[in-house]
């Protein structure tokens, strides 16, 4: 009976999710108490929030200032324990009434033996092999005891089986009358041990796995941000040679360049810190939690025990469905801040010293010379750019012509529907549909001739509705792709569109020195004016609006993004020096790789803005 109570003692100071013996034990507003250490490592699992969640209960405590240390001790718990540390433990094996202190503790056995028993029990054949610890190891925590429970219920009998449908221990007598039925699945204790263990071994590996996963993943983001860091260093570099050659006056015109470069690297370099950040989280999250369920040395028996278990288990599974690291994202990040380039000024302007500029891909001469009238970005990602001469010129992201069509066909504008069937409208203003193989298709539109209408621009909706605007006539048509008329006018009043482009449910349209965001009704949401300077605009992939302001004059292009409702976001590229075009005419697309076409009437650029 007194064996039986010192276990009973013994188990109820065991730290239900560590299994240890209680260390500055804690009490939640649940009443449940845990070791201080514990408590705070499932505080930082928890992302260090206010509020920590019972393993046991799932109840929630509210910690002061995510300090645990300020919960209220359980001053009863620490007391007993340290009655107990102070207490000898007697030989539970010596019969007689006046029976030694302990030396020693056989974990097999479940017995405490004294010098004497020890030395016997260590010279039996069979029990050689047991695991024996010593109490001066006991005592100081250095080891845990492993309890052998008594049933409750039946004190002399052993808790020998496991139910895993009530997740609890039982011995022979309870399962005949409590678990035999319907659902009930029973086995041995030491089966569901052995199953534990490996479970656990389990969870490890795949913990280990996940976490150099993500540790590979952190590595290469560090990799990236150096490289932006080299592309910062190299442009500062520069700009310092350079300014060492000129007069000192240049110093602050020195600092606003080096605070340039800065700023446009900085961007890259916060999207990988917070790539980095989140990745370095879930490690910490993983090594928490895996660490609170692998490095136990006993298997949780009581329902307390089992409950905070399977709430760690179950939080660890969910932290293991996350996706491996996706590369693509930091690289994708990293090209915008390589990007990044120092070009000095050459000439009368020579101790400006110089600007910072994005990196151009290509400066493509178009086949036929003065003869752009329009681009688009095709259905398989690549720029079709329609030519007066006659033709459609198909580009790559890499600047290269891959495909010439239609070279019979005087072009006017440019579109596809999501079929990929290709929507041509050509010099006497009439729209013709073509197959993906470009072959005419016998469709017949109603549009306006030249002299109705004026000069025309097209584009297609993602409703594959087709537009046709006209300068003179100041209106724009939509038109079904089965052709005949126009099914509906969307007037242009006091502007001419010169250049139309379908955004979502509205439709960009650029006239003169100004855009205008106007919906499908005509009416005008926003507008900008760019006054001296001819702006185009385009759709870009981030669900805004690009803008192109060239000054022909000079011979110098800057793109801006701006939000759907035209307030501007970030500078793209800055007053990049372009050959002066024949005409002042020009397009902007965005390729889907990312890259930034403008096409003036004899040459395509591309921008590396990925």
């Amino acid at each position: 009976m007194a064996d039986a109570l010192k276990n009973a003692i013994a188990q109820s100071l065991e730290c239900p999710v560590c299994l240890n013996t209680f260390t500055d034990p804690k009490i939640l507003s649940c009443s449940h108490t845990y070791c201080k250490t514990c408590l705070d490592n499932l505080l930082e699992y928890h992302g260090n929030d206010q509020m920590l969640r019972c393993p046991v209960c799932r109840a929630e405590t509210k910690v002061p200032n995510q300090d645990v240390s300020k919960l209220p001790a359980n001053l009863a718990l620490k007391s007993l324990i340290e009655d107990v540390k102070s207490q000898y433990q007697f030989c539970t094996n010596c019969e007689s009434e006046d029976k030694p202190q302990a030396v020693v503790y056989c974990q097999d056995c479940g017995t405490y033996l004294c010098i004497t028993c020890h030395k016997t029990h260590s010279q039996w054949k069979h029990f050689i092999s047991h695991e024996v610890l010593a109490m001066s190891k006991i005592l100081t925590g250095k080891v845990s005891v492993r309890r052998y429970h008594k049933c409750r219920k039946h004190p002399k009998e052993d808790e020998e089986c496991f139910c895993s449908n009530c997740r609890k221990f039982a011995c022979f007598r309870c399962v005949v009358m409590e678990h035999t039925k319907e659902g009930h699945g029973v086995i041995e204790a030491a089966v569901y041990e052995g199953n534990h263990m490996e479970s656990i071994e389990d969870i490890k590996s795949k913990t280990d796995k996940k976490r150099s996963s993500f540790q590979k993943y952190v590595d290469f983001i560090d990799e990236q941000k150096e490289r932006v860091s080299n592309v910062q260093k190299q442009c500062t570099d520069d700009i310092n040679k350079l300014y060492e050659e000129s007069v000192r006056h240049l110093t602050e015109r020195k600092e606003l360049l080096i605070d340039e470069v800065k700023g446009r690297t900085e961007e890259a370099e916060k999207e990988l810190d917070v790539m980095k950040t989140s990745a370095q989280e879930h490690i910490t999250h993983l090594t928490t939690i895996a660490d609170l369920i692998t490095t136990r040395t006993k298997v949780p028996l009581d329902m307390d025990a089992l409950a905070a278990h399977d709430t760690l288990c179950q939080d660890l599974q969910e932290a293991l469905k996350r996706e491996d690291p996706d590369y693509e994202q930091p690289r994708q990040s990293s090209k915008k801040g390589k990007s990044v380039r120092f070009t000095r000024n050459v000439g009368m302007d020579e101790l400006g010293l110089g600007k910072i500029v994005n990196t151009v891909e290509k400066n493509i001469v178009l086949p036929t010379k003065d003869s752009m009238n329009s681009m688009v970005s095709t259905p398989g990602g690549r720029m079709a750019v329609g030519c007066a001469g006659g033709g459609v010129e198909i580009f790559s992201a890499d600047g290269q012509l891959q495909q010439t069509v239609l070279k019979h066909v005087d072009i006017r504008g440019v579109g596809f529907l999501s079929d990929d069937r290709c929507v041509i409208l050509d010099s006497s203003s009439t729209i013709t549909l073509y197959t993906l193989q470009y072959t005419k298709l016998n469709i017949i539109f109603k549009t306006l001739s030249d002299d109705e209408g004026g000069f025309p621009d097209l584009t297609v909706d993602s409703d594959d509705q087709i537009y046709v605007s006209y300068r003179k006539a100041q209106k724009i048509q939509v038109f079904l792709p089965a052709g005949g008329k126009a099914i509906r006018e969307i007037p242009c009043d006091g502007y001419e569109p010169e250049q139309i482009t379908s955004y979502n449910d509205y439709l960009i349209i650029t006239s003169v020195d100004t855009i205008r965001l106007i919906d499908k009704q005509g009416v005008i949401k926003y507008k900008l004016t760019q006054f001296g300077d001819s702006p185009f605009a385009a759709v870009y992939q981030g669900n805004t609006i690009l803008i192109a302001t060239v000054k022909h004059h000079v011979g110098l292009v800057s793109i801006d993004e701006y939000t759907n409702e035209l307030k501007h976001v970030q500078n793209l590229v800055l007053d990049y020096k372009i050959e002066k075009p024949e005409r002042e005419w020009c397009y902007l697309q965005q390729y889907r790789s990312g890259e930034i076409a403008l096409c003036t009437s004899d040459r395509l650029y591309i921008f590396d803005r990925k």
